[in-house]
């Protein structure tokens, strides 16, 4: 392991569960073992834990943060809505939530999810921001660009023109061609690839 702070912490705890099998030292565990990319010991970890503590939802957030990691988002999407359901102020569950629904290219229901974390917590800049990226419309009026205007024409709305805008570096533009895209069809994997790329060269130039 490269970082010798992750691998002496990963050690105590696993020292900390030997000694006691049963603690909810589990979840710390298998946090660690996330963060180390070991996600399969930390999945197993956590599933092992939550047939022991069912309600202990700090171990399914960790369990569905680990599955996000390994691209299963439904199951992760699962674990977030059980723990919804007996947790719906978790603002860290609406904020994955968000997450695994975008990356599933369900625009409109991400926006609830982080309408719902911006509620519980009014100062998360960057879930209102990201909020303001989807729920962008096409600009209108007389006063638009030459791409506004390009824009607000269905014509235009393909992966192949999103992705022209992205390497012109107009992030903005790219996400709302993708997000128009991905209201009409969820499962088209080029469109949530390009969202998420844009979002990630978003993200770059923020810094």
């Amino acid at each position: 392991m490269d970082d010798p702070g992750l691998a002496e912490a990963i050690r105590r705890q696993e020292e900390r569960l030997q000694r006691d099998p049963g603690s909810l030292a589990f979840a710390q565990l298998a946090d660690l073992y996330r963060k180390a990319g070991r996600t399969r010991e930390a999945v197993t970890l956590c599933r092992e834990g939550l047939a022991r503590y069912p309600h202990y939802t700090t171990a399914r957030l960790i369990l569905a943060k680990t599955l996000a990691v390994e691209g299963t988002l439904a199951e992760a999407l699962a674990e977030t809505s059980a723990i919804l359901e007996v947790a719906p102020k978790d603002v860290q569950a609406h904020r994955l939530a968000a997450e695994l629904q975008r990356r599933l290219g369900r625009v409109d229901q991400a926006v609830v999810h982080l309408e719902s974390a911006l509620r519980l917590d009014p100062a998360d800049r960057e879930s209102r921001s990201l909020l303001a990226l989807l729920r962008a419309a096409a600009p209108q009026g007389e006063d638009v660009s030459g791409l506004g205007r390009i824009l607000a024409d269905d014509t235009f709305a393909t992966v192949a023109f999103g992705a022209l805008c992205l390497e012109q570096g107009c992030v903005e533009e790219a996400a709302q061609i993708f997000t128009r895209i991905l209201r009409k069809d969820p499962d088209n994997r080029e469109a949530r690839a390009g969202l998420e790329t844009t979002l990630r060269a978003r993200q770059r130039r923020k810094g």
